[in-house]
């Protein structure tokens, strides 16, 4: 009898392997297999299959640790070297129990545990003994095994005599000789592999070398780099150098080490300092340049002199590449002027600012007495050598030339000039005129007369006045009111002469005749017209010259002309007076849409006139409905208006648009107005109305009410998803469509109410998603179900074979939802084996085992 073994599903590389062992077993009749190696490959992460790090096994035979490892470094790389618990329990889960367990790539040399594939010692953090182990005990149990699936202190570590014979457990590495290039050390992972780079490079194959920060030459100077590996990076080494009459500060050369770091900052070219003993000369300035710093390489300082001084030296200096200034600093000489005497008659007095007769120096001039300065008094020495003017003159002294005053004699002396310094000179009087003032003068040595001239003076005679109301008019030849004068008198308008009019003034200082005087001119008394009466005002005497009157006019009257006069110069009045006139209004009218009704005492629209007002139908009078004539000539009230009678405001209802015309003005008698429905609405109630006489609508406004289209239902196997912005199944609702799992929708997937209260597409249908047709395999049956339509979603065929035949693959087999069938159609074979070869027994198995691993993987997929 076949003896099979116990199969953990639970992990499912192992079941099938497990299943395929069985399998082979029974075809093979117990054939001894020496599975030479069974590959699985693993991603610790997600378990996805992936070309890198692999783990290989054999159980039979069962070898020496040193037979183990030289089997696994001819097949593959090495035995397993474990990196971390991770890797532990994952060969735990995918490796069969093998009761003498596994041996694994560590081994003791010397006292001390290493990895025998790369020669490390092994560290505590990453043993992983068994209870009580390492416990050689002096039997040379030197090597390691790992009990995989052991009931207890499963996967952990044994150590054990290496001549005991064991599973095998190897790896294939992933690292290769160019993995990670010349500059790495490739370190295997789980599923892959990683590098550790040597100081200075990085990158997943260490391919990058460590990039310092870029570097940059100096203001002034320069930069020249070796690179290795690349531009400023790991063993990048740069020199800085300064240009001419700059020095380098800091460090000359850098270099970039394996950290990304500079050895250090990068150095500055700073200007070559020239002495800073400069200062500016005496009496002068310095005004000095500096491109780089204060008194360094390039800076220039000129040098200039105060006003009135000359530059004695090199006006500029430069400081040089070697830290020297070119020359000295100059001296300021000061300005020299020519030397100065007096003047004839005359005197000078000098003050020197710096020395005698130079810039700065001041030369005061004066005259002996009765001579003047003709020229400056003050000359100065300038800043260009020259006196600011020439030595002046001494000239004697001159006094105005004097002029003989009216009604005078002038007799003169003049020892020296005419009118110069000590000329005397004497004045006397005409007959009728009385000297004022000293009969004599003398010019002294200021240029000045010792006295003013006296004057000759006519006699006075007293000092007229005009009479009232008269106006006097003088001559006065020789001053006024004196001898000689002469007046005349004349009388204001409205007044005639009484007496002489001219008088004259003798040398006795006496008038000839007595001053006359005004008398005022008279006017008749007016009359008075009707309806008036008359007011006056005298200013000087009753209804005489410049008497004033004007007419009043009782109320309601006007006077017709001017109502004042006065009295003329002449004697009579400016004006007749006038007669009063009844006062007009302007003419009224009826206001628009009313009717007026008045009464004329007088005149028609006169003083007194009284006016009524009436409206229309359906207008309302809008002011005083009565209005009279003032005396002003103004209606008492403005005429009033007929207004058109209002209605309430419309506004439009909701989803709705308002039309109005509005003959008499908004919302006010005979205004009409329509109401329209936006889409998808319709009216409800009347559609026009229309503002009455009496200020009310002739209908109430009608409302807009949504369009409805018939309630909407899911198709079968589907369901429905709507949307209703404004009522459930009306104008803009919107309905979306969906199909169970297993159905494909026939027809639009969405529709709409449209505003004429239909749906914009008909309700489609949910259709079972078909599956390829299937048919009976030779020598056997298919019996199918169809739920929803023949070889459609949930469709389910079991096939079953005839008679000597036996069923390769499953069974049943289902149409899913994407329309796939969930299982191949299985197949009817005779008794005898699907393969025959004349080849080896092992390959039979082997091509065997090959073939029952997939079909296994299809049934479980």
């Amino acid at each position: 009898m076949t003896q099979y073994r116990e199969c953990d599903s639970s992990h499912s590389s192992y079941y099938y392997l497990c299943q395929i062992l069985n399998l082979m077993e029974n075809f093979t009749q117990k054939f001894y297999l020496i599975l030479a190696f069974f590959t699985l490959s693993a991603d610790l992460r997600n378990g996805a299959e992936v070309q890198a790090w692999t783990y290989h096994y054999s159980t039979e035979p069962s070898r020496e640790w040193n037979s183990a490892r030289q089997w696994c470094r001819q097949h593959y790389t090495d035995m397993v070297a474990i990196q971390n618990q991770k890797e532990i329990e994952y060969l735990n889960n995918i490796l069969p129990r093998n009761p003498t367990y596994y041996w694994i790539g560590i081994r003791k040399l010397g006292d001390v545990w290493i990895w025998i594939g790369t020669n490390k010692t092994l560290t505590k953090e990453c043993e992983n003994w068994a209870a009580g182990e390492p416990n050689n005990g002096g039997r040379q149990e030197d090597c390691v095994e790992i009990y995989i699936k052991r009931e207890s202190e499963t996967a952990k570590w044994n150590n054990e005599k290496c001549s005991k014979k064991k599973g095998t457990l190897c790896y294939r590495a992933s690292c290769d000789l160019g993995s990670c290039g010349a500059r790495g050390e490739c370190l295997e992972t789980i599923g892959n592999y990683s590098c550790l780079c040597q100081p200075g490079f990085k990158g997943p194959r260490c391919e990058e070398a460590e990039e310092c920060g870029t570097l940059e030459a100096p203001v002034q100077g320069s930069l020249q780099c070796l690179d290795m590996y690349g531009h400023f990076r790991f063993n990048s080494s740069c020199a800085f150098s300064c240009a001419l009459g700059f020095k380098l500060t800091g460090t000359q050369c850098l270099h970039c080490q394996a950290t990304g770091r500079w050895t250090s900052e990068p150095p500055s070219c700073q200007a070559v300092k020239c002495p800073d003993v400069l200062s500016a000369p005496k009496q002068g300035r310095m005004y000095c340049t500096d491109p780089f710093e204060t008194h360094s390489f390039n800076s220039t300082c000129e040098f200039t002199c105060n006003e009135g001084f000359q530059l004695s030296g090199s006006s500029e200096i430069l400081c040089d590449s070697g830290g020297m200034w070119t020359g000295t600093v100059p001296s300021c000489k000061v300005v020299e002027c020519g030397a100065i005497m007096p003047p004839s008659q005359g005197r000078v007095i000098c003050d020197d600012l710096h020395q005698t007769f130079s810039f700065g120096t001041s030369c005061h001039f004066s005259c002996e007495e009765g001579y003047s300065l003709d020229g400056d008094a003050t000359v100065n020495c300038t800043s260009s050598g020259n006196w600011t003017a020439g030595v002046p003159a001494c000239k004697v002294v001159k006094c105005h030339a004097l002029v003989t005053p009216s009604h005078a004699s002038l007799h003169c002396q003049h020892p020296v000039e005419d009118f110069g310094y000590s000329s005397t000179c004497w004045l006397g009087c005409e007959v009728g005129f009385d000297l004022i003032g000293q009969n004599s003068t003398y010019c002294t040595s200021l240029g000045s007369w010792s006295h003013n001239l006296p004057v000759c003076k006519a006699r006075q005679c007293k000092i007229l006045t005009a009479p009232p109301h008269g106006i006097l008019t003088c001559s006065h030849p020789h001053g006024e009111f004196s001898f000689n004068s002469s007046c005349d008198v004349s009388c204001e308008e409205g007044f005639l002469i009484n007496g002489t009019s001219t008088t004259r003034c003798n040398s006795m200082e006496t008038w000839t005749e007595t001053t006359a005087h005004c008398q005022v001119v008279k006017c008749d008394v007016p009359s008075i017209p009707h309806h008036a009466s008359l007011h006056c005002q005298h200013p000087i005497e009753e209804f005489s010259y410049s008497s004033t009157c004007w007419l009043e006019c009782d109320d309601g009257f006007m006077p017709k002309g001017a109502n004042s006069t006065q009295c003329t110069a002449e004697g009579s009045w400016s004006h007749s007076l006038p007669l009063c006139e009844v006062v007009k209004c302007p003419v009224a009218g009826a206001p628009s849409h009313g009717s007026m009704h008045c009464q004329h005492p007088i005149e028609e629209f006169s003083y007194s006139s009284s006016c009524w007002m009436e409206c229309e139908e359906g207008f309302i009078l809008r002011g005083a409905n009565s209005t009279q004539c003032t005396a002003e000539g103004t209606w008492s009230h403005t005429t009033p208006l007929c207004e058109a009678q209002r209605c309430a405001s419309l506004s439009a209802p909701p989803h709705g648009n308002l039309t109005c015309s509005h003959p008499h003005g908004e919302f006010s008698f005979n205004s009409s107005c329509d109401v329209n429905c936006d889409e998808g609405f319709q009216l409800n109630g009347m559609a026009t109305t229309r503002c009455s006489s009496l200020g009310k609508w002739t209908e109430t406004t009608a409302d807009c009410q949504v369009v409805k289209c018939p309630v909407a239902g899911a198709p079968s196997h589907g369901s429905m998803h709507c949307q209703h912005p404004i009522e459930e199944f009306s104008y803009s609702s919107s309905c979306w469509i969906e199909c169970e799992e297993g159905f494909i929708l026939r027809g639009a997937n969405s529709t709409q109410c449209t505003a004429e209260g239909t749906w914009s597409h008909s309700t489609p249908l949910c259709e079972a998603q078909p599956c390829a047709s299937l048919s009976a395999p030779p020598h056997g049956n298919l019996t199918c179900s169809h739920p929803h339509g023949e070889f459609s979603f949930n469709s389910s065929c079991d096939v079953s074979c005839d008679e000597g035949f036996q069923l390769n693959g499953m069974v049943t087999t289902r149409c899913s939802s994407l329309g796939k069938w969930t299982e191949t159609t299985a197949h009817c074979q005779g008794d005898s084996l699907p393969y025959t070869t004349t080849a080896s027994p092992l390959l039979t198995s082997y091509v065997t085992y090959n073939h029952l691993y997939i079909q296994l993987k299809k049934n479980t997929a």
